[in-house]
This record gives C-alpha cells, sequence and structure tokens, in this order.
C-alpha cells in the first residue's frame, strides 16, 4: 500500500522533461549505444572479408553519399508529415539493414559491393530521420527550461556514444563485428518501437504546397537570417577540417609521435569527458547572449590541430581535447536554444535539413583531400592550417550584429515591486526589457 511517505520518495520527473522529450531521450540513448560499437563493428568486418584501408573508405563513403543527398528532401517531408512517423520508417529502414549486414557477416559469405550497399541504405535513413529528430526534440520542449532540456539530451546522447564505443570494442574483441551489427539492428527496432509512443496532437495540422515549394520556404528561413546561415557555412568548413584533423592526421601523429593507438584513445576519451563536462555546466548556465557565447567558444575546437601540428606531449594534448569537449557542447545547447526560440515550429525540419547539410557535406572532400595536402604543404602546415581556417571563420561569424546580439528570451516580465535583477522599472542591466526586447519594446533579432 502506497503511503504517503513513500510517495515523497518516488522520483519524480522534472516539469521541462514531459513525456515526447523522455521517449526521444532514451530511444536517442539506446540508438546511440548500438551505433557507436556498430561503427566499428563495420570497419573490421570489411576487414575480415579480406578489405584494406581503401575498401573500409569506401564503405563509410557509401553511408555519406545518400545521407547528403536525401537530407534537404527528408527535412521537407518531416515537417510535411507527422515526424514521429518519419522517425520510425526511417529506424526500420535502418533495422532491417543492419539486419541484413549482420547476417551477411554472420554468414561469411559477405561482398564488398553488398556492405556498401547496405551502408548506403542506412545513410538513406539517417537523411531521413534526422530533421525528423531534431525538428522532434526543438518542439517537445518550451518555456525558460528549453537549454536545460538539450544540454541533458546531449549529455545523454554523448555517454551513450562513448558507452556504446568501449562496449562495441570489447564486443567485437569477444564475439566478432556480426553480433555488434546485430545488436545495433536490435536497438533501432527497440528505439522505432519508442518512438511510435510520441504524442503529436499538439501540432496542427500543416498546409504543403508541394516539395519544391517546401524546399523553398526552407531555404528562405535560414537566408533570411544572417546569423543562421553564417554559422552554417561555418561548420561546413569546421567540421571538414576537424574531421580531416581527427581522422587522418591524428592517428598518423599518434603512430609517429606519441606511442601509438593508446595515447590517442586517451586523447578522445578526454574529448568524451569534456562533453559531459560542458553539459553539466550548460544545465545550470544560462548566457543571455546566446550565440556570442556560443561562437567565441569555436575558438577552442582549433586548439587540437595546433597540439597535434607541434606535438604536444600526451597530458597537454589530453587536456586540449578535453577543453574542446567542454567548448562544443556550450556552443551546441546555445545552438539548438536559438533555434528553438527563433524558427517557426512548422519548419524546424527542414531549417535542421539545412543545418545538417552544412555539417556533414564538407566532410567526405576534406578527409579525401587529407592526404594530398600533406603531401603537398606537409602535414605540420595542414595541421597549422586546419587551426587558422577555424579562427579566421569564427572571427567573421562574430563580425555578423545578429550573431552577436540575439538574446535568450524569458517567459515573461520578472516581478518588480519584489526587486530582484534589473533596475525599478524591470529594465535588466544590459538595457533590455524583462523578457529581452530592447528599451523601446522592439525585438532585435526575430524575424518572424
Amino acid at each position: 500500500m502506497t503511503t504517503p511517505s513513500t510517495a515523497r520518495r518516488r522520483p519524480h520527473r522534472p516539469a521541462w522533461a514531459g513525456r515526447n522529450y523522455s521517449l526521444l531521450t532514451a530511444a536517442a540513448v539506446v540508438t546511440g549505444l548500438g551505433n557507436a560499437g556498430a561503427l566499428i563493428a563495420a570497419a573490421f568486418a570489411v576487414l575480415e572479408a579480406g578489405g584494406d584501408g581503401g575498401d573500409v573508405g569506401l564503405v563509410a563513403a557509401a553511408r555519406t553519399v545518400p545521407l547528403v543527398v536525401f537530407l534537404l528532401i527528408g527535412g521537407a517531408i518531416a515537417d510535411r508529415l507527422p515526424r514521429h512517423r518519419v522517425m520510425v520508417a526511417a529506424n526500420t529502414l535502418n533495422c532491417l539493414s543492419q539486419a541484413a549486414f549482420a547476417a551477411l557477416v554472420l554468414s561469411g559469405e559477405a561482398r564488398l559491393w553488398q556492405m556498401a550497399l547496405l551502408s548506403a541504405l542506412g545513410g538513406t535513413g539517417q537523411a531521413f530521420f534526422s530533421p525528423a529528430a531534431e525538428g522532434m526534440l526543438l518542439s517537445s520542449v518550451d518555456g525558460e527550461q528549453a537549454s536545460r532540456a538539450f544540454a541533458v539530451f546531449r549529455m545523454g546522447t554523448h555517454g551513450a556514444q562513448i558507452g556504446g564505443a568501449a562496449l562495441g570494442g570489447a564486443l567485437i574483441a569477444a564475439f566478432g563485428p556480426g553480433w555488434v551489427l546485430a545488436v545495433d539492428a536490435a536497438a533501432f527496432a527497440l528505439a522505432g518501437l519508442l518512438r511510435a509512443f510520441l504524442d503529436v496532437d499538439h501540432v496542427a495540422k500543416r498546409e504543403s504546397g508541394g516539395l519544391l515549394r517546401d524546399l523553398r520556404d526552407g531555404w528562405r528561413e535560414v537566408a533570411s537570417r544572417a546569423w543562421l546561415w553564417g554559422i552554417v557555412v561555418q561548420f561546413s568548413v569546421v567540421n571538414a577540417v576537424v574531421a580531416a584533423a581527427e581522422a587522418v592526421y591524428g592517428p598518423l601523429v599518434a603512430e609517429e609521435h606519441l606511442g601509438g593507438a593508446r595515447p590517442w584513445g586517451l586523447a578522445l576519451a578526454a574529448y568524451g569527458a569534456g562533453t559531459v563536462l560542458g553539459g553539466l555546466l550548460m544545465t545550470r548556465w544560462k548566457p543571455r547572449r546566446l550565440l556570442l557565447v556560443g561562437t567565441v567558444c569555436v575558438f577552442p575546437f582549433a586548439l587540437p590541430s595546433a597540439a597535434l601540428a607541434v606535438p604536444l606531449p600526451v597530458p597537454a594534448l589530453c587536456a586540449v581535447m578535453f577543453v574542446g569537449g567542454v567548448s562544443i557542447e556550450v556552443f551546441g545547447v546555445s545552438w539548438m536554444t536559438a533555434l528553438h526560440q527563433e524558427i517557426p515550429e512548422d519548419k524546424l525540419s527542414r531549417v535542421a535539413a539545412y543545418d545538417w547539410f552544412g555539417s556533414v557535406s564538407m566532410v567526405p572532400i576534406a578527409t579525401a583531400l587529407a592526404g594530398p595536402a600533406e603531401s603537398a604543404f606537409g602535414r605540420t602546415a595542414a595541421l597549422w592550417g586546419c587551426s587558422v581556417l577555424i579562427v579566421l571563420l569564427t572571427l567573421a561569424v562574430l563580425a555578423v550584429p545578429d550573431v552577436r546580439q540575439l538574446r535568450r528570451r524569458t517567459a515573461g516580465p520578472a516581478p518588480v515591486a519584489e526587486g530582484g535583477p534589473g533596475e525599478p522599472d524591470g529594465t535588466q542591466p544590459d538595457g533590455t526589457q524583462p523578457d529581452g526586447r530592447e528599451p523601446d519594446g522592439t525585438e532585435p533579432v526575430s524575424r518572424y
């Protein structure tokens, strides 16, 4: 029998962690655990089938190409249909493709073209899933606690990826890559089941004038906001050069100067630990100028490339990677909060698709050009070039007035009679009103 004392001891969900948010977070943790191990397993499956490093890259590229090709279409469809249905359909495709991949590997008859085809199907599923998932997450929270919700969500997914990579490596060593791929297929099935229970009754029915019109509307949302397209362009290059530095140059530097794979693994683990601490920080910290703080935190992204160029000793490299992990979370939570605050709900997935497109489209090109750049300029110069690009692009984004001026909005005016922050008339110390408006009542950045 439940007593008042036992009822008080029961854990309660925070007010900002509603049903949809909780389901989305749980499903993301499940797929994060499966995916992190599956990425490693796919590479080992190719090698066990007799492939070499080039074949591993080919299978990875087979996943990336359809991801880039279908992202914008996926965003438009996610804003036309109930987003949870798009997510479940994409999870189903990923589940089936990974199950087939696992069966081929376990049978010992896997061929390179088959693995590439199944990876391409996985990338196609992700192209439709990612914009729908981001739009669903952004619309699942509201109020002043949105940034805390995003921070907790990101902590969960990062923690799952870290744990999944460690668990996946151990399972591959014990049972082989095929079983890890099978576990990933099961994770997609479970995540799809959780997402099937999302409630979208509160979302108004969307009107659509066709796919091309939806794509144009999404582009107008991006192009009409200098802060939005500026940061998307910035990260199309930042993500690309960071990927080249960490995926191509990092292992080479570690092998030649730092002692091999183990110290490089420690550095990557330090980065993961930094993301967790950054998430914890952002559950408490609510910077007023969202994008100004977030963009300043992009500068530390230049440090790992510089550390590899020197190269720094392993402890110093780990410290640099840790700082990078913290800073990416400050930026990431600030970015998600800005999108949640500024983009209309019915266009969230289309905008997310353009964001994702910018984030991933240049990565295959940069990793492919990393080798020729090393041959032409030398590895040290190429790494310094990565750092310089990040710094210059970040300075350029800081020159955009909207990036410096966009402010976090509060739910409403704060009480004045009882005191609290601000002047007697309710004006805040930075000159804005309690709801984030300028002294004359206008909104400085919002464009809708």
